[in-house]
C-alpha cells in the first residue's frame, strides 16, 4: 500500500529499515566496527533514509546527513569505551 501523502510505498519503507538494521552497530559489533568510518557514515546514512521516507523532522534528517559527512571527512573520531 502506498502513503498518498508521500508517496513513499511500504516496501521502500521496509527495505531502508533492513539496510538501516544491517548497517546498525550493535553491541556485538561495536568493538570491530566502531572506528570503520566509512561504516559509521553508512550507517548515518540509513538512518536519515529511513527518516525521510517516516516523514520525520527536517533537522534531524540534516543532522543524520551532517554527522554521516564528517565521519567520512575524519573530523569525528570514535572516543572508546568508557568503561576502560
Amino acid at each position: 500500500m502506498k502513503n498518498r501523502n508521500k508517496g513513499w510505498s511500504d516496501k521502500s519503507k521496509d527495505l531502508a529499515s533492513a539496510l538501516h538494521k544491517e548497517l546498525q552497530l550493535t553491541h556485538s559489533n561495536w568493538h570491530l566496527l566502531r572506528s570503520n568510518s566509512k561504516r559509521r557514515a553508512a550507517e548515518q546514512l540509513s538512518a536519515a533514509l529511513c527518516q525521510l521516507l517516516q516523514d520525520g523532522e527536517i533537522s534531524e534528517i540534516e543532522e543524520l546527513l551532517i554527522q554521516s559527512s564528517r565521519w567520512l571527512r575524519g573530523e569525528i573520531k570514535d572516543p572508546g569505551c568508557s568503561n576502560h
